[in-house]
């Protein structure tokens, strides 16, 4: 009989038959085996119930890991839509965007559930996880996997399909309900321990855990200004009929892309002249513009592009970057592990640049900072020298632009602030959404590689900082801004994948950050590439890409 040898975690290992479960040997890890959500195997995350077919190092991924926690989020998806074929028979759930800790669903009809149809749904799904069921993957052929999501109706399923060419699909399955495999799923219903349906908007949320709580899931915090940007996208992308991956897919493959670009270029741009137009109502009190959001969500871009807008109508924007205002790398405070916090507000020289502020609102001329980051060092003199008068507005753009605390002696009445992400509102099919963290992580690494000399495992590496910096230092403010502006292209990710496809390739399996490459080359695989020559050179794209009209 063929053996492999298994290594463990603290240097155990064994030796077991070829095509042994995992699931078979999970207790070697010495934990609770409830505890874990799926397994790394060499790197790469799998479902516990795989055969392991080659000598490897075995991990567990917790539950209340961050993976651990994306996995309890799809298997929650799925277990809902399991639960929907009998509270919905005839009509379809369409899982959108997320709301903090919660993913807004509606009905494919676009009919409002009532609330007494949203408490079945939820008591179907405790029924189906009190049955403690089994939560499988098989292989189906491609023929085969068509045929059943056109017999179910899931027809962004088998649209999502023209993309691929393997003679297999891997599937999920769980009461004799399938859908197509898109990362791996808890091995039971069982393990869904926490979650929550409330009736929203036209629809309803099913809330979960935040990342670190455990199973408590907090009180909901409503986001009215992002929900209303995300639900004109989604009514947008219905009307002009990219609402999934496989129409996008459809467009590229019958040569009308070139169009929709155009479409989704103006689409966005108009977006922003009417943010320029609420800005120029207000002109009389308004001295101060402030733009922030999360990493990579095209704020530099958004900035110029805003500038344009407003001289349009005739004033005269200054844009400063927040960047220039850091204190240095010798004063930077340091985080946890004894590293130069940049991204924390006391990292940037706060009282300079409200003296500074508070010099321009009298009239008087500054000159602005200058921070070489090659140094890591800030030059007060030497600068380009500004003041503000007769039709100038300053736009001052970085990561803690919402926060008060930054601009404290400036009035408020005086500021006009726009939160910016990349809020994509494409989803690959109707049960399988696409994190908008996944945008920006692709946008990034894209651009680390670009212009920064960093490959895609360095930028994978500190994604998890760039992440917990964001949820400290830039969601918390998001509701206090005037206006959001949603800097994600439908067509983006196709053209992402033209540069991250080989950078992803180029993670070997002996690195920590193989199992994200993995997950992502997955994700990507679903996507016909468009080449980049179809980015228009003002496009906020470019930022990421390279060849931008602007310059940076």
């Amino acid at each position: 009989m063929n053996e492999i040898q298994i290594k463990f975690p603290g240097g155990k290992s064994i030796n077991c038959a070829y095509g042994t479960k995992a699931s078979s040997v999970m207790e070697n890890f010495g934990i609770n085996a409830d505890s874990i959500a799926a397994i790394k195997v060499n790197n790469e995350i799998r479902p516990t119930g795989t055969s392991l077919l080659v000598n490897a190092s075995l991990e567990p991924v917790l539950i209340d890991s961050p993976e651990g926690v994306m996995i309890y989020r799809r298997t929650l998806s799925f277990v809902l839509a399991i639960a929907a074929q009998k509270i919905f028979p005839d009509d379809g759930v369409y899982v959108g965007h997320s709301l903090g800790s919660s993913y807004y669903y509606t009905l494919s009809s676009a009919n409002k559930p009532k609330d007494s149809e949203v408490e079945k749904l939820a008591q179907e799904m405790r029924n189906l996880v009190n049955e403690n069921l089994p939560i499988t993957f098989k292989y189906l052929s491609y023929e085969e996997a068509v045929q059943l999501f056109k017999t179910h109706n899931q027809r962004d399923t088998a649209l999502l399909l023209e993309q691929r060419s393997s003679p297999r699909i891997k599937v999920n399955e769980c009461k004799g309900y399938m859908d197509i495999y898109i990362q791996p799923l808890l091995k039971h219903t069982g393990l869904l321990s926490s979650f929550d349906l409330t009736p929203y908007g036209d629809g309803f949320l099913l809330r979960f855990p935040a990342i670190g709580r455990g199973n408590a899931i907090d009180p909901f915090v409503d986001e009215p200004q992002l929900f209303g940007v995300y639900s004109d996208y989604k009514n947008w992308g219905k009307n002009v009929g990219v609402r999934v991956v496989g129409e996008l897919n459809a467009k590229i493959e019958s040569r009308t892309i070139a169009d929709y670009i155009r479409i989704t270029e103006a689409h966005q741009a108009r977006k922003m002249s009417d943010i320029a137009n609420r800005i120029f109502e207000k002109i009389d009190n308004l001295k101060l513009v402030l733009m922030a959001g999360p990493s990579s969500s095209g704020k530099t871009t958004s900035a110029k592009r805003l500038e344009i807008e407003l001289m349009v109508l005739g004033l005269k924007p200054i844009a400063v970057s927040i960047d220039d205002y850091y204190r240095g790398t010798s004063d930077t405070p340091k985080d946890e592990k004894g590293e130069p916090d940049y991204e924390c507000l006391e990292a940037l020289d706060v009282p300079y640049l409200n003296e500074q502020l508070q010099a321009l609102y009298r009239g008087e001329e500054i000159s602005v900072p200058v921070y070489d980051f090659k140094t890591g060092s800030r030059k007060k003199e030497g600068g380009r020298k500004i003041r503000l008068q007769s039709k100038n507005i300053l736009i001052l753009e970085g990561i803690h632009g919402l926060n008060d605390a930054l601009t404290y002696s400036i009035d408020r009445s005086t500021k006009f602030k726009i939160y910016i992400s990349a809020l994509t509102q494409l989803n690959l099919d109707d049960h399988n959404r696409i994190p908008t963290s996944d945008n920006r992580l692709l946008r990034r690494m894209v651009r680390d590689s670009q212009f920064r000399g960093m490959d895609a495992a360095g930028t994978l590496k500190m994604w998890p900082k760039v992440q917990a910096g964001e949820r400290r230092h830039i969601f918390p403010f998001q509701n206090s801004s005037d206006a959001a502006f949603n800097s994600a292209l439908d067509y983006e990710l196709s053209v992402l994948k033209y540069y991250a496809d080989p950078l992803l390739r180029a993670v070997k399996p002996g690195r920590i950050e193989y199992a994200e490459a993995v997950r992502l080359l997955s994700f990507l695989e679903n996507f016909a590439p468009i080449p980049p020559q179809y980015v228009p050179g003002t496009s906020i794209l470019r930022e990421f890409i390279g060849g931008s009209e602007f310059k940076y």
